[in-house]
């Protein structure tokens, strides 16, 4: 068997050094920032404290996607049992969702956070009405005219609505 001798570079000098040291910082500003353009336009424009921002849901889905590989072995090895499994498949679609979000920038889970940990609030744009013209609310939902309607405000409106039939 023939071994091949490796060849040992020549160590630079001090001077050399911090040549390449200025030629990479130079290099480093002269590069273009990235452009994205896999990640749509809406989530690209958020700011990084926003908390949908590519930022965060970059972070989340790493998280996200070192537990769904940990699961998965679990289950391979017979590890884990059904809430395992369970557990598996909640992360993998929730990495589904932050991956679609990152390319569609449509939102389409309830829960947002490293373990989802936190409850999308959804915001009306558009009004709907009743036969009477009462308009149609649901609870936890944002709207322009009186913000988030509550529990105590949808019980208010119903006993309005039972004190008018009465």
């Amino acid at each position: 068997m023939v071994v091949k001798a490796k060849k040992w570079r020549k160590p630079l000098t001090e001077e050399q050094k911090e040549e390449r040291r200025e030629r990479l910082v130079k290099a480093r500003e002269a590069k273009a920032a990235p452009k994205y353009v896999t990640v749509h336009y809406s989530v690209r424009e958020l700011p990084d404290d926003h908390y949908l921002s590519l930022m965060n849901v970059r972070a989340w889905l790493k998280k996200n996607k070192q537990d769904r590989q940990r699961l998965k072995s679990m289950i391979n090895r017979k590890l884990g049992d059904k809430s395992t499994a369970a557990e598996y498949y909640r992360r993998d679609t929730y990495v589904q969702n932050l991956e679609s979000y990152i390319r569609t920038g449509i939102w389409s889970d309830l829960f947002y956070g490293e373990d989802q940990e936190n409850i999308i609030q959804y915001k009306c744009t558009s009004m709907a009405y009743w036969a009477d013209g009462t308009p149609k609310r649901s609870l936890h939902t944002w709207y322009p005219d009186i913000g988030e309607y509550t529990r105590e405000m949808a019980n208010a409106d119903a006993n309005v609505k039972r004190a008018k039939h009465v």
